[in-house]
């Protein structure tokens, strides 16, 4: 496993990192979900990924990474969680209020059993909190060391550009992370997100790197979902089914067959693409089983070559 930092901070968080969005505290069982993390820890993945809203329940991925991550020195990872979404039914269990933001925090570091969480994200923009709240919050919450990097999710570019701008006129601590999707069929992100993150050092934490599943292969025209897969779980079918269009799954055929000349797999192919550009710290996996762990852990450190990325922008283009 290799290693980068996280924007110009000092934090060097693995190439490939492991998430719990739609898999633990939901459709996988927690003894699965715990080999996974044990796997990916024993690969050297340092660098794994939750949110409050994550699981059946608020807070129920958490707690799945509380006990996966309590063998392990505290030090010797880094863990993440957010907050934005609805978590309740009262005004004020939603949203980057200070009052939510700093309730969340609490709570997310009880179910996480952690003194402090590693990076924090604000898991959406808020429009009806004031920019400034959100961001003190952030500041003050880095000083008292219950977080220690301040990120960002799937904010419009603009939204950021302003964010970073306020940071500077207040003098408050700076985001260290961005959390957008990012595939090889949805690149919004190369556009402005990518150059105004660079420009102020924050750096990509990429999730959905496999576009749910349809960058492994796994998908085939005119076939059914394979069983046990995401596309045949009803949490997540009718999620996933808009994207498995014949066009898609052409492309993928024709990806695997890159990735056959360059002796990967498709999902190896696909995550070091995404690797090739410098502002991404990690590609965000999410995995039921250890093996997928491994698979994915092994598209760290490859270097594709000039000629197979060509291929790959003439294919998607």
């Amino acid at each position: 496993m290799e290693y980068r930092r996280l924007g110009k901070s000092g934090l060097k968080v693995s190439e490939i990192a492991l998430g719990s969005w739609l898999t633990y505290g939901t459709v996988t069982e927690k003894e699965q979900a715990i080999l996974c993390v044990k796997q990916a820890y024993d690969l050297g993945i340092n660098h794994f990924d939750c949110a409050n809203v994550y699981g059946s329940a608020p807070h129920a991925a958490e707690a799945v990474m509380q006990e996966a991550l309590q063998p392990y020195a505290r030090d010797s990872y880094i863990i993440t969680t957010k907050a934005y979404w609805p978590v309740g039914q009262g005004p004020n269990d939603r949203g980057l209020s200070r009052k939510h933001i700093f309730t969340q925090v609490e709570q997310s570091l009880k179910a996480l059993g952690v003194d402090y969480v590693d990076i924090f994200y604000f898991h959406r923009y808020d429009e009806n909190t004031d920019l400034e709240e959100t961001l003190r919050a952030m500041d003050d919450l880095i000083a008292q060391g219950k977080i220690l990097y301040g990120g960002l999710s799937e904010w419009p570019a603009d939204r950021i550009a302003a964010g970073v701008q306020l940071q500077k006129e207040l003098r408050l601590r700076k985001f260290a992370a961005s959390q957008p999707v990012y595939n090889m069929f949805n690149r919004y992100i190369e556009k402005a997100v990518i150059p105004i993150c660079e420009d102020a050092g924050i750096g990509q934490v990429v999730f959905s790197p496999l576009a749910q599943g349809i960058l492994t292969g796994k998908y085939r025209k005119g076939q059914p979902a394979p069983a046990g897969s995401r596309a045949a779980t009803p949490e997540v079918k009718n999620f996933l089914e808009r994207s498995l269009t014949p066009e898609t799954l052409d492309k993928v055929e024709r990806l695997s067959e890159i990735a056959n000349k360059a002796e990967l797999s498709l999902s190896q192919l696909a995550l070091a693409w995404i690797l090739r550009l410098p502002n991404i710290s990690s590609a965000l996996i999410g995995a039921s089983k250890p093996e997928q762990v491994t698979e994915n852990a092994k598209a760290s450190g490859v270097k594709l070559d000039d000629s197979i990325i060509a291929e790959i922008e003439t294919l998607l283009a």
